[in-house]
This record gives C-alpha cells, sequence and structure tokens, in this order.
C-alpha cells in the first residue's frame, strides 16, 4: 500500500514553465532579449525543484509518493476529481527526462532559431508543450491526465506548423492534429468505461478496485480487456504506433528543436506512460498486453524497413522514432514495464542527441536535409560528428552504450519474459540488425567519403556554434554512460513486475552485440568502400527497393480507403443534405413568409385615400351584413 505524503513542491514544477510561456507570450515581441534567458531559465528551475522533490520522496521509503492537491476539481455528489498532482518513482522519472533534456533542447534553441524573427512565440510554445506534458506524468487522476494529454496535441499542432507559412508545414500539423484525435476517442471511451465500471478516476485507487474490474463484463467481453483495448487506441495515437504512426513522419517540417522535444522528452512518450501507469489494469487484461506487443513488434519491423531507404536525414531519424517506440510498447506487451520505461530513458538520450546533431548538420548546411548532398562532413564538423557517432553507437546497441542495455533488456524479455513470445523475439533481434544498418547508413553517407555539396554550400558549411554544441556533448555522455542508471529496478517499486536483463545468457548477448557491429560494418562496406554498390544493390532488389522507398504506400492507401470516402461522404452531405435540403426548407420558409408579406405589405401603402376608401369599403360591408 502506498502511503502518499501531502506537499505543495510539485506544482511549482508545472507552474514555472506555464510562467515562461505565459511572459514569453505577452512580453516577448517587447523586451525581445529576454526570451532567451526565460525559455531556458523556467526549464531549469522545474528541473531544481524536481530534483528537491525526488530527494524528499526518497527520504520517505520505497512504498511512498508525494501529493499536492491544488483544488478540488470536479465536486460532484458521488463523484469527485481533485486537480492533484502525484510523485512516485514512476513520474519521478519521467520529470527528469522532461525537464532535464528538455532544458538542454531549450537551450540548444536559443541558437537554432537565433535568426527567425518570431522567436518570441517559438518559446511561447516550447514551454506550453512541456507544461502539458508535466501535466501528464504528474496527474493523479486520468481526467488531469487527459488535460495534459490533449494539451501535448495541441502544442505539436502548434509547432509542428510554426512555420505556417509554408502550405507542406500547416498540412502536417493538421494531420498530426487530427490522427492524434483519432486515439483520443479511444482513450476518452476507455475513460467513461472506466467511471462507469468502479466510479473513480484515481489512478493511485485502482488497485482497491481490482475485483470488480476482474468480474466486470460488458456485452460479454471483460471490461478490464475493453479498457485496456481502448486505451491502447489511444496510446497508438500519441506515440505513433500501426495504424496512427502517419503523423510522426510529416511531423519533421516543424523546426528541428521541437522534432527532438516531440521524439526524445515529450508527445511520443506519453503513450508508454499511459500503459505503463495503469499497469494494475493489464495485469488483469493479457490479451490486451498480447495485442500490445504484436503491434509493437510489428511497427518496429515495418519503420525500421522504411528508415533503410530514406534519403531525408530527419526522415530517417524519425522513423527511427517510430521503431523505438514499437520496442518500448514490445516490453510493455511481454509484461515488462521496467524494460520499456528504460528503453523511454535511454532512448531520450541518444535520439535528442541525433536529432539536434542532425539539425547542427541541417544549420552547417544551409538548411540542406538530402543526404545524397552530404558526406565527408567529420572534417568541417568535427564536434557535431564525434556526438553523432556516439548517438549512431548507443541507438544501434554497441556494448556497453545505453541503447544496448534497454534493447536487450526488452528483447531478451520477448523471448523469456513472463508473457514471452519467442516469435516476437526474433522480429526483436531483426529490427536491431536493421537499425544498426539504418543508422550507420545514416552516418556513412552525412561524415564519411567524399563532400558531394555544391560549391555554394561547401563555402558555407561552418561547425555550429558553443550554445548548441554543448547540449550535444551532454547527451552524448548520457547516451554513453546512462545504461548504468538502474531504471528497471526503480519502475519495479512501482509496478511490482521483475526485470530480467540480469538473466539474459552469455549467447543472447553475443548476438545481440554481433547484430549490431554487423549491420554498422555492412553499412560502413556499402556506403564508404564500395559506394556504388547501394545503386546496383537496389537495381537487383527492384520493386522491394521501391516499395520501401514509398513507405510500403501506406499514406496512399490511407488516402484511397480513408481520407477521399470521408471527403466524398463530406462533399454529399454538404451539397446534398445540407445545401439542398436543410438550406432547402431554411431557405422556403424564408421565401414563403418573404412572399406573404410582399402581398400583405400592399395594404400599407401610406396613401391616406387608399385608407380612406378601405375604410369605405370596410363600413359598406359591415352595413350590409348588419342589414341582411
Amino acid at each position: 500500500m502506498v502511503t502518499a505524503t501531502p506537499t505543495e513542491l510539485l506544482r511549482w514544477i508545472v507552474v514555472l514553465p506555464f510562467l515562461g510561456a505565459l511572459w514569453n507570450l505577452f512580453l516577448g515581441r517587447r523586451l525581445k532579449g529576454s526570451v532567451t534567458l526565460v525559455g531556458p531559465g523556467v526549464l531549469l528551475g522545474a528541473f531544481l525543484v524536481g530534483v528537491k522533490a525526488i530527494l524528499d520522496l526518497h527520504a520517505l521509503g520505497h512504498d511512498a509518493a508525494l501529493r499536492d492537491a491544488v483544488f478540488t476539481w470536479i465536486p460532484a455528489s458521488e463523484f469527485t476529481a481533485e486537480a492533484a498532482l502525484w510523485l512516485d518513482p514512476l513520474s519521478a522519472i519521467m520529470v527528469m527526462v522532461i525537464t532535464g533534456i528538455g532544458f538542454l533542447i531549450h537551450v540548444y534553441s536559443v541558437g537554432y532559431m537565433h535568426d527567425d524573427a518570431d522567436v518570441a512565440r517559438f518559446f511561447t510554445y516550447l514551454n506550453l508543450f512541456v507544461t502539458a506534458m508535466l501535466i501528464l506524468v504528474l496527474a493523479d487522476n486520468l481526467l488531469l491526465l487527459f488535460v495534459g494529454w490533449e494539451g501535448v496535441g495541441l502544442c505539436s499542432y502548434l509547432l509542428i506548423g510554426f512555420w505556417y507559412d509554408k502550405e507542406e508545414n500547416a498540412i502536417a500539423g493538421k494531420k498530426a492534429f487530427i490522427v492524434n484525435r483519432v486515439g483520443d476517442a479511444g482513450f476518452l471511451l476507455g475513460l467513461f468505461l472506466l467511471v462507469q465500471t468502479v466510479g473513480t478516476v484515481d489512478i493511485s485507487s485502482l488497485p482497491q478496485h481490482v475485483d470488480a474490474l476482474r468480474t466486470a463484463t460488458i456485452g460479454g467481453v471483460p471490461v478490464a480487456l475493453a479498457i485496456g483495448l481502448l486505451m491502447f487506441v489511444g496510446a497508438t495515437g500519441k506515440s505513433a504506433q500501426i495504424p496512427l504512426y502517419v503523423w510522426l513522419p510529416d511531423a519533421m517540417a516543424g523546426p528541428t528543436p521541437v522534432s527532438a522535444l516531440i521524439h526524445a522528452a515529450t508527445m511520443v512518450t506519453a503513450g508508454v506512460y499511459l500503459i505503463a501507469r495503469m499497469h494494475v489494469l493489464y495485469a488483469l487484461a493479457p490479451a490486451a498486453l498480447e495485442v500490445v506487443a504484436i503491434i509493437g513488434a510489428f511497427t518496429a519491423l515495418l519503420a525500421a524497413l522504411i528508415a533503410i531507404t530514406q534519403t531525408d536525414i530527419k526522415k530517417v531519424l524519425a522513423y527511427s522514432t517510430v521503431s523505438q517506440l514499437g520496442y518500448m510498447f514490445l516490453g510493455l506487451g511481454v509484461g515488462l514495464p521496467g524494460a520499456a520505461l528504460f528503453h523511454v530513458v535511454t532512448h531520450a538520450f541518444f535520439k535528442g542527441l541525433l536529432f539536434l546533431g542532425a539539425g547542427s548538420v541541417i544549420h552547417g548546411m544551409g538548411g540542406e536535409q538530402d543526404m545524397r548532398k552530404m558526406g565527408g562532413l567529420r572534417h568541417h564538423m568535427p564536434l557535431t560528428c564525434l556526438t553523432m557517432l556516439a548517438g549512431t553507437l548507443a541507438i544501434s546497441g554497441v556494448p556497453p552504450l545505453s541503447g544496448f542495455f534497454s534493447k536487450d533488456e526488452i528483447i531478451w524479455g520477448a523471448v523469456a519474459g513472463p508473457h514471452a513470445q519467442p516469435w516476437l523475439g526474433v522480429i526483436g533481434y531483426l529490427v536491431a540488425f536493421l537499425t544498426a544498418l539504418y543508422m550507420g547508413r545514416l552516418f556513412c553517407m552525412t561524415f564519411l567519403g567524399t563532400l558531394r555539396a555544391d560549391e555554394h554550400t561547401k563555402h558555407h558549411l561552418h561547425e555550429s556554434p558553443a550554445v548548441m554544441t554543448l547540449p550535444l556533448v551532454v547527451l552524448a555522455l548520457l547516451s554513453v554512460g546512462g545504461g548504468f542508471i538502474p531504471i528497471p529496478a526503480i519502475v519495479e517499486l512501482v509496478t511490482g513486475h521483475p526485470h530480467g536483463h540480469a538473466h539474459a545468457p552469455l549467447w543472447a548477448l553475443v548476438l545481440a552485440s554481433g547484430l549490431a557491429f554487423g549491420g554498422l560494418g555492412l553499412a560502413y562496406a556499402l556506403y564508404v568502400v564500395a559506394p556504388d554498390a547501394p545503386v546496383r544493390l537496389a537495381a537487383n532488389l527492384g520493386a522491394l527497393y521501391r516499395l520501401s522507398l514509398d513507405k510500403f504506400r501506406i499514406d496512399e492507401l490511407y488516402d484511397r480507403l480513408i481520407v477521399r470516402p470521408l471527403f466524398a461522404a463530406a462533399g454529399f452531405l454538404a451539397s446534398t443534405i445540407d445545401q439542398g435540403l436543410i438550406d432547402g426548407a431554411v431557405n422556403g420558409s424564408g421565401s414563403l413568409v418573404s412572399e406573404a408579406s410582399r402581398l400583405v405589405r400592399r395594404l400599407q401603402t401610406g396613401n391616406v385615400q387608399h385608407y380612406a376608401f378601405s375604410f369605405l369599403v370596410g363600413v359598406v360591408l359591415l352595413l350590409g351584413w348588419m342589414l341582411r
């Protein structure tokens, strides 16, 4: 039983970035110099308050939590919801990731957005994004969590479409917003079903309702299974899983720091956090966990197969994120939330690094994102190259870097975990090889070989300023050493699930390491030793290569099966039902009244002679009727 200790400290973790957003919104344009201090400064303040709160939590012991009841939000007769914040080891990990990585991304943004005329609006959105994510992870009930859930959805729309004067950016922002609303519908239905079943939205009280959740059914389906699947639909939207992953690659239209924030520290981890936070419910629904594992494994494989042929450096990283998120859901599905959260943390380190490193490359190349026009950048951007190498090795799973520990824990969990399905482990190992291959390809095409840029770009090439490279160095150090943070053991304090890295046999570690080195070695052979080989290989693969290059035409399939029919249905409703039937009825009524009034209006001519004549006719008719 968790003992909650009252505190008023947690609210400041949320309030500080919110105050930063207000400052930048109302005063940022007039006090431009303050924006680049306030924006990152409030994140540093929130990080330090978070550290203080975690130290307080640690002093209370393992079965403790901090609770900050801000105010009573919904005081209904039998239903009450408070605006209250909750800090336990699970939310503490997320607070450190959001504020810590978020602070580094804010510092980096100072340099990256230096020349942008609307930097105040940018930091307003950035601070607001972090505020919403902190509400999401600190909420002590699902209603407040949903407020943060919708907040990150809104902020992602604002930030992806930040340069709204470009049509493709505005479209990408709308796509992210609409796709996430589909997932949110599932989340809401699951939430309503939970309230109907147990009458509460408090997350910490769910263990008290286990018996009700275990026995209740709806339409013959166990309620726990129905809620678990509905909430997973919400998670597939926020965390970009099949079938709702299509918004994330297009989200690259936003500024690169936004990509780093979305992919590393905030939005895409929300779905993973939700499933881990609701572990009590999912423990009652193993079939829902099986679905989570299968969807996660196939998402990881599909995205890796697409990433391997993309030529836009940010698109490669975007599909890499979708693939790594698939790993996290695989870990959740096989019953290892600690391993999944471990990969959330290490992924935040190396994916934040890789996106900011890609931004440094794009910054140095004058906006160029096509890797076919790069190469040899190690001579021009040595610090960016060195830190990107650390990120590449970490995500590839090279021991003893951070990705090796967290990824191995998930893959071995699929083979021998609480809900193991060895064939999912095989997919996990295959994806590990593909990850090393596409990341090795990215690094080789960008930093090794011969520079393929035009003369103007060559003249413009330069290393990024210190305000951008310093966050890269910090993230590189975390990517290298982050695997030694005992995240699974910390999460186990909340979920009670065992963690299995220590039980992985030697052959599994050797296999995982061999796949990482094999993928990187193959990439080096193809893109540095024999740079003509990929062209011949693509020609030999023919349709398979084009299918991967075209992203398996999933967007086109959605367009044909969903978007066009919806547009056609909307067009029919607009022209036939709305304009023809409803507008016709309304306009017809108006015309009828108008015509009737036009006839009656003839009686009101304003001519006294007409009125006298009418009066005379009326008197004659009246007398005639009286004398009949």
